[in-house]
C-alpha cells in the first residue's frame, strides 16, 4: 500500500504536494521530447492534457511556443518546466518576465543547439552571486 495510513503519509500527501504538482513538462525539439518520453516523463492528465510540446524550428509559430509555456506554467500539477535553449530563445520575452517559483524554468541543450550559459537568465544570475561574471 502506498505511503501507509499513518497521519504523516496522510499529511504529506494532503498537504505538502497540494498545489505544488509533480510533473516536468518539456518543451524542444523531437529528439530531445522522444528522450524524455522514452525515459518516462510522458504524462497526459484526465483532461487529456500533455506534459510536453515538440517545437519543429520551421514549422512551428511563436505564438504557439509560447501558448504551451503559458499553459505549462499555469498548471497546478507542473513542478518544472524543461525548455531546450532555443525554443527558449523564441520566448525570451515571456521568459524574462515570468517570476514564479513553481514551476521551475530550466534551460536545456538540444541535439543540434549546444547550451550557451550567456544566454540563459537564470545562469546568469547564479552566476553573478557567486561572483562568477560582473
Amino acid at each position: 500500500e502506498y505511503m501507509g495510513t499513518n497521519k504523516m503519509s496522510e499529511k504529506v500527501d494532503g498537504d505538502f504536494m497540494k498545489g505544488a504538482g509533480g510533473l516536468l513538462a518539456v518543451i524542444g525539439d523531437e529528439d530531445t521530447v522522444t528522450g524524455f518520453l522514452l525515459a518516462g516523463v510522458g504524462h497526459r492528465d484526465t483532461k487529456s492534457r500533455l506534459n510536453f510540446f515538440v517545437v519543429d524550428s520551421e514549422k512551428t509559430k511563436t505564438d504557439d511556443i509560447a501558448e504551451a509555456f503559458k499553459s505549462f506554467s499555469n498548471r497546478e500539477d507542473v513542478a518544472i518546466i524543461l525548455i531546450t535553449q532555443s525554443a527558449a530563445q523564441e520566448i525570451r520575452f515571456l521568459l524574462n518576465t515570468y517570476d514564479k517559483t513553481i514551476p521551475v524554468i530550466l534551460e536545456i541543450p538540444s541535439k543540434d543547439v549546444p547550451y550557451d550559459e550567456s544566454k540563459d537568465p537564470i545562469m546568469q544570475r547564479v552566476l553573478r552571486l557567486l561572483g562568477s561574471r560582473d
